[in-house]
């Protein structure tokens, strides 16, 4: 049973009596007494006359996946079995990080055998699962003082995926992936390197790829034209130690590495070579391997999903190790993590696995647009103390960047919306090279 507002209401039109009766001089308690027992019974009547909750029959129809920032809606079927008209609220009971729309609640108005479709739209803020353990239905009375409410164990549970907002930059990204596989005018050649095909020469074309064997046989000038190899392997190895859990503008490290590595699989993907995802601090939080194709992005989005970043630093020598595991074959390695102390990057650096000509190590970190404004302010002497720590910070992240050069690895590091497009431009620049 719940009451409403209107109770309220109505139990204060007996003060209306209590003045009256106190001006004559006459005791009030007795006319008190008697309009709380008429408030009583009116309670009781619109409790009785209220359709009962019990003999609903709800079901729920929502969707396995959604992403972060996205809206989507969650559906609530609701079917009358009695024999009365309901009248009252459906709360659908998602987690505050769901970002249910009115809080999940919604007005119901359904006849005796009739069903209704109810939709609870969801904007969710938190990567990971979320879910719905119950729905609470109230039944309001005719008069509207009171009611039955109860609740129907239905649970539901939809996967909130990475948002996946860099792909705006994937467009541009494979416009260049195809002037280098050949698809255009556009042909390039280098170490390590495919054949693709023959052609006349024209002139300004590279005299080192005229094959004379070949223009032998055709009575005129042939052009070797080359490709950038295939079937090559990306190790993308993300750190979910505890400085993955830093904020970088509007969100986390950790945030910004699961954009970076979305859209350097999802080029990696069309350029046809093998991606291998690596989540780690401690211990293999989520792993991606031997998955090709249109399936990759979908198997990454979800290994993602449930992992935020836990409060420990990352075991780096099991972390280069685990590598080991997924492939030994020349690759790329893509180690996205936030190494800008000294102090924490010592085991990063002592764990450092040797690079060799065919393995190319690129160490991504999404660094805070802020401190560069900080390292620039000289108004007040609070910001000159905070440009001296800025400056401090800055330095750090500039010595352990060149420990990683020293160690044979390339450092990138830009801010969380900037980061995923140079880490694929540069996958880009390898591919043109021959290095990949």
């Amino acid at each position: 049973m719940f009451l409403t507002g209107r109770v309220v209401v109505v139990a204060g039109f007996g003060v209306v009596p209590l003045v009256l009766l106190d001006t004559a001089r006459v005791s009030p308690w007795y006319a008190l007494a008697g309009w709380l027992v008429v408030c009583a019974v009116l309670i009781g009547i619109d409790v009785a006359l209220a359709a009962p909750v019990g003999a609903l029959r709800i079901t729920r129809d929502v969707p396995n996946r959604g992403r972060q920032h996205e809206p989507v809606t969650a559906t609530v079927l609701v079917q009358n079995l009695g024999n009365r008209r309901l009248r009252g609220l459906v709360r659908d009971a998602w987690q505050p990080t769901a970002g249910a729309a009115d809080r999940g609640c919604a007005r119901l108005d359904l006849p005796a055998g009739e069903r209704r479709r109810i939709g609870i739209d969801l904007l969710p803020r938190r990567r990971g699962e979320l879910s719905s353990e119950f729905v609470a239905v109230r039944s309001v009375g005719p008069l509207g003082l009171a009611g039955r409410q109860g609740r129907h164990r239905v649970r539901g549970a939809i996967r909130i995926l990475p948002p996946f907002a860099s792909r705006r930059h994937l467009p541009s990204r494979l416009a260049r992936l195809r002037e280098l596989d050949g698809n255009t005018s556009v042909q390039v050649r280098g170490q390590g390197t495919e054949f693709d095909s023959l052609r006349e020469y024209v002139r300004g074309d590279d005299v080192r790829s005229i094959d004379w064997r070949a223009t032998a046989r055709a009575g005129t000038t042939m052009l070797r034209t080359w490709r950038p190899e295939r079937d090559r392997h990306v190790v993308i190895l993300i750190d979910t130690g505890r400085t993955a859990a830093a904020r970088v503008g509007d969100g986390t490290r950790l945030d910004a590495a699961y954009e970076a590595a979305l859209l350097l699989s999802a080029l990696a993907q069309r350029a046809g070579d093998h991606v291998h995802l690596l989540l780690f601090d401690r211990a293999v939080r989520g792993r991606v391997s031997g998955v090709d194709g249109p399936g990759l992005l979908p198997a990454l989005s979800d290994a993602m999903a449930p992992v935020h970043a836990r409060l420990v630093d990352t075991d780096w020598g099991a972390a280069f190790a685990a590598i080991r595991t997924v492939t030994n074959r020349p690759s790329l390695i893509v180690v996205l993590t936030a190494q800008d102390a000294v102090e924490s990057a010592r085991s990063f650096l002592g764990a450092f696995p040797n690079a060799s000509r065919a393995t190319t190590i690129l160490v991504g970190s999404a660094t805070d647009v802020s401190i560069d404004a900080l390292a620039r302010a000289r108004g007040s002497r609070e910001e000159v103390y905070l440009a001296a720590a800025a400056e401090r910070t800055l330095q750090d992240a500039a010595r352990v960047a060149d420990a990683i050069r020293r160690a044979g690895g390339e450092p990138l590091a830009a801010d969380p919306d900037d980061l995923p497009p140079r880490i694929a431009d540069r996958y880009l620049e390898l591919k043109a090279a021959g290095r990949l």
